[in-house]
């Protein structure tokens, strides 16, 4: 386009085409005649117009695949504290600028950093082969010359919870606890983050779980783990479903399965990395904001297109969609890349601490943190005055495929304590039945994202963050709704 008077210019022919098809699927919520502060409480006919319009025009005219194929080609795998993570924070504020975001700047993210090193592991008896395994973050290292246990098999950490002491202890803890959707991941994942801590309570010199994943590939998923206080650390691993559907072939038949474990790897103290933040200004209320995002950092195995290069492209592709056709939002809409989410919701904590007075101005939260999409369903939390924009703003959305939810959503990881706090909040749920075939692993890489579908999510947060920005009032973030919450 050679100018930005010929693009707005067709921006307005494109949406007078387009009112027909808006008006034959998006009914306006009606007001009743006799309430005129209702009457001012829903969208007008045009906004819902332009609205239909982002809705259809974004699904085939935003960059959030170009973005994020930059992002892991340009800076690939950016595990937290990594050389990685410091270009993924230099790209990420260099893309804002070159995307024309009106406010382009960071805020500083402290936590404790860890480094993988050598990971090897190897059936020594009764059938020796090597395993394909993943040091877990946070993991400590075995000794120099590796760790031989025996494996004792539980199906889950509540069953390792149970057992005796003497039937773990000298031990390496095997928890085959197969997920079989992600519906199960809530599920499985304590296994991971709590299982080493449980098993070295009860004398084990090791712990090794099966794959959180719902794949059958050879790739083991990574993730992190937590040691108590006061409990011995030993070292943790994660070995590929297949790998563990072996192992547990071998146990069945009776005679001791002894693995050798060799890991490497070390805390590596204090870093400081950053959320990175992109804001496009509102045009009457700039101090009020719609939040969306993702988070920048990955683990290391993959490139992290799927975990969470795509919940970063996707909100970053919606605002500038909305940038870049002229369209003047009345409240702004920022973009934050949160840092480590992986390790511990670093990022976000620190965003809630640095903002926490300001609650009241978030108009809405929403993070992309589940994959490509694209989005099926759209739940709120907002107060109950707003429900009627809520119930206008899925309308819109409807023909994208997306169902309509209740009011108690959930925001996303890095962004669930605002909620906690009182920040109006929606939950835009993507579809994820493959999300856990990938996340955590060196499978996580660009050549699995399909423009169609992470087309179908940008636009989906372009209509959102436009239609919450315009909104004729405020979504209700603040004590009140904390205490909503609470009942």
């Amino acid at each position: 386009m050679s100018n930005r008077k010929e693009l707005k210019s067709l921006v307005r022919t494109a949406m007078g085409l387009f009112i027909g098809a808006v008006f034959s699927s998006t009914v306006a919520f009606a007001a009743p005649a006799s309430d005129k502060a209702m009457t001012a409480s829903v969208f007008t006919e045009k906004e819902l117009q332009t609205a239909a319009w982002i809705r259809d025009a974004a699904r085939t005219d935003n960059l959030s695949y170009k973005i994020l194929e930059s992002l892991t080609t340009e800076v690939g795998p950016r595990m937290a504290g990594s050389p990685g993570d410091a270009r993924a924070v230099a790209w990420a504020e260099a893309k804002f600028k070159e995307l024309g975001f009106d406010k382009v700047w960071k805020e500083p993210v402290s936590f404790p950093s860890w480094k993988r090193g050598n990971e090897k592991a190897e059936i020594v008896a009764p059938f020796p082969q090597a395993l394909l395994i993943t040091a877990l973050g946070n993991s400590v290292a075995t000794p120099a010359e590796g760790l031989t246990a025996d494996l004792v098999e539980f199906a889950s950490l509540k069953d390792l919870s149970a057992a005796p002491a003497d039937k773990v202890r000298g031990k390496i803890v095997f928890i085959n606890h197969k997920m079989q959707s992600a519906n199960e991941y809530g599920l499985v994942v304590p296994g991971r983050s709590a299982g080493a801590s449980e098993a070295a309570r009860k004398g084990a010199v090791a712990i090794v779980i099966r794959s959180v994943g719902t794949d059958n590939h050879r790739f083991p998923h990574t993730g992190v783990m937590r040691y108590e206080d006061g409990v011995p650390q030993i070292p943790a691993a994660a070995m590929s479903n297949s790998d563990a559907d072996m192992v547990a072939r071998m146990i069945k038949r009776g005679k001791p399965v002894s693995l050798k474990l060799d890991i490497g790897a070390a805390a590596t103290g204090s870093y400081t990395s950053y959320n990175v933040i992109g804001e496009i200004t509102g045009s009457e209320l700039p101090n009020e904001y719609v939040l969306i995002g993702g988070h920048l950092d990955s683990w290391d195995l993959g490139t992290g297109a799927i975990d969470d290069g795509a919940g970063c492209a996707i909100s970053m592709a919606a605002a500038e969609f909305i940038k870049r056709n002229g369209m003047k939002p009345k409240r702004s809409i920022r973009v934050v890349l949160f840092a480590n989410e992986e390790q511990g919701l670093f990022g976000g904590k620190a965003y809630l601490a640095a903002h926490q007075s300001q609650i009241a101005q978030i108009q809405a939260a929403a993070e992309a943190d589940l994959g490509q999409g694209p989005v099926i369903k759209m739940s709120s939390f907002v107060r109950a005055e707003a429900l009627p924009l809520v119930k206008q703003m899925h309308t819109v959305m409807a023909p994208l495929g997306i169902e309509p939810g209740d009011n108690n959503a959930f925001p996303g990881p890095d962004m669930g304590d605002l909620r906690v706090a009182g920040a109006a909040s929606f939950g835009l749920s993507l579809k994820a039945d493959d999300y856990f075939d990938l996340h955590h692993t060196p499978d996580d890489t660009f050549d699995k994202i399909e423009p169609s579908r992470i087309n179908q999510a940008a636009a989906t947060y372009a209509v959102f963050a436009w239609m919450a920005a315009q909104a004729p009032l405020h979504f209700g973030s603040g004590p009140e709704l904390a205490k909503t919450m609470k009942k």
